[in-house]
C-alpha cells in the first residue's frame, strides 16, 4: 500500500469534514482512515492554521470547515487533478 503524503492526509481530513458537516474526531478519523491520535494532531494543526473550526455541540467537540479551509481544499483538489 502506498503511503500518503501530508497534503493527501490534509485533503482527506478536509474533504471528510466538508462531506459530513459538523463531525466528531472519532467519525473524522474513520472517514479519513487515520488512527484517532494521528487525526487529533492533524486536526489541531488545521485548526491552528484557520482551516477548521472547533465548536461545542451537545457537550461534544465537533469540527467544521472554515471558508479558508474550503478554498484550501479546492486548491488541493486542483493540484491533485494536475498531478494525478
Amino acid at each position: 500500500m502506498k503511503r500518503r503524503t501530508r497534503y493527501e492526509i490534509y485533503f482527506d481530513v478536509l474533504d471528510a469534514v466538508r462531506r459530513k458537516g459538523a463531525i466528531t474526531i472519532t467519525k473524522l478519523s474513520y472517514s479519513a482512515q487515520l488512527p484517532v491520535d494521528r487525526a487529533k494532531s492533524v486536526v489541531n494543526f488545521l485548526v491552528s492554521k484557520g482551516l477548521l473550526r472547533e465548536d461545542n455541540m451537545g457537550g461534544r467537540k465537533v469540527y467544521r470547515l472554515t471558508e479558508r479551509g474550503g478554498a484550501f481544499l479546492e486548491a488541493l483538489r486542483t493540484i491533485k487533478k494536475f498531478m494525478g
